[in-house]
């Protein structure tokens, strides 16, 4: 069989993943279920090589074949205390690299080039790459970080409204829809918060950005801190000759509005996604093994 890499974006949702030949050119794709590794390290890894023999089993090889394969995968909490280490010793493949996911979506939204780069899904991570040299912050998980991702907008939403159930402050449309949906009931919303992943979290950010554009003050008040959070940390990446800043992930296009207008002139397309960025990298590790082997 000839030489694959396979590039795995490990999302808080879903885990996706491309098999290439050495050139690039991709062959197949599969998906699996979600990889959050701070939380669930053991189900993230059954996800993410499922994930790889999907895409395998998709390029007409055998998925059993995933042993032979290089592999580079992207997660979040990679770079927290040794779950990388820990999902890397376990990984099937020939070769398995273990990065953050900020790495992959750096290098699918800007290939090579310099820039910043803000993911914002289930989590939320920042990247920077400035003259080569690489930078990241945050991806820390919805519990202490995560600021602007889907979870925080989704723990933020419970604790408003039981905030406004409490009196300490003002109701809302959507602080009354939560507490509807609870059955008026403040403990079956603890109870959720205290059970529920970052994935169950995230499912009330489309709900947050609908009424935010309605005009409602708690979702308004909602998405102003989170977008002001985005500000402090692309400050805290951004530089005088910075090129350009690309914003990933599911909520990137909701944010764009509520960002500040000094970032606006900077806002960039993205070349591809994070995927694409794992292949990218998979591929560079392929390539950069056989030389190193010839």
């Amino acid at each position: 069989m000839k030489e694959l890499a396979i590039g795995i974006d490990g999302g808080g949702t879903s885990c996706r993943a491309a098999v290439a030949d050495r050139d690039g050119n991709v062959l197949g794709r599969g998906k699996a279920g979600p990889a959050n590794i701070l939380s669930d390290l053991e189900n993230s890894l059954l996800n993410i090589v499922e994930s790889a023999r999907q895409a395998l089993s998709d390029s007409g090889l055998d998925a059993e074949s995933v042993a032979s394969v290089v592999s580079v995968v992207g997660v979040a909490g990679a770079n927290v205390m040794d779950y990388g280490q820990r999902i890397e010793r376990a990984l099937p493949f020939t070769e398995g690299r273990v990065v953050t996911d900020a790495l992959i979506s750096l290098q699918g939204a800007l290939g090579d080039a310099d820039g910043i780069v803000g993911a914002f899904g289930t989590g939320s991570v920042y990247s920077a790459r400035r003259d080569g040299r690489l930078k990241g912050i945050g991806g820390w998980g919805f519990i202490v970080g995560d600021q602007a991702s889907g979870a925080r907008l989704g723990r933020d939403l419970m604790e408003r409204s039981l905030l406004a159930h409490d009196g300490v402050r003002p109701a809302s449309p959507i602080t009354e829809a939560v507490m509807t949906e609870y059955g008026n009931d403040p403990e079956r919303i603890v109870e959720f918060a205290h059970t529920a992943r970052p994935k169950d979290f995230a499912r009330y950010a489309p709900m947050v950005f609908k009424h935010a554009a309605e005009g409602d003050v708690v979702a308004v008040g909602i998405v102003r801190d989170a977008a002001t959070a985005i500000g402090e940390s692309l400050d805290a990446l951004l530089w005088p000759e910075c090129p350009s800043i690309c914003l990933l992930g599911g909520l990137a296009e909701a944010y764009e509005p509520w960002l500040s207008e000094r970032y606006k002139p900077l806002l960039a397309r993205p070349k591809n996604d994070a995927l694409q960025g794992a292949v990218e990298l998979a591929v560079k590790l392929l390539n950069d093994k056989q030389r190193g082997a010839a």
